[in-house]
């Protein structure tokens, strides 16, 4: 029973071992009510702003640039607030 129990082991270990490393996959852009972040790769590609800014304006809020980081693999990283006080209308998006 041990020899079995120890095969089994071995053969898992092994199994475990030839099983290439994933590290999870992350969207170039990923976002909720509160805020989100663009892949800094990504902003060569589109107009960062103007997607933040439709993002917080379909929550009804402001878009507020929090920081950036320039490399191969940073973030762009924004908040969205509710809009100030003393405005009017509510934020306004781009039709396409």
């Amino acid at each position: 029973m041990r020899m079995i129990g120890a095969a089994c082991l071995v053969a898992i270990s092994g199994m475990l071992a030839g099983a290439p490393a994933q590290a999870d996959w992350v969207p170039p852009f990923k976002g909720n009510d509160t805020g989100g972040i663009i892949a800094y790769s990504v902003a060569r590609d589109l107009d960062v702003r103007q997607r933040a800014v439709e993002h917080c304006a379909y929550y009804g809020k402001v878009v507020k640039f929090l920081a950036v980081e320039p490399q191969d693999g940073g973030y762009i990283s924004f908040a969205c607030r509710w809009v100030p006080y003393g405005a009017n209308e509510r934020p306004l998006t781009a039709k396409y």
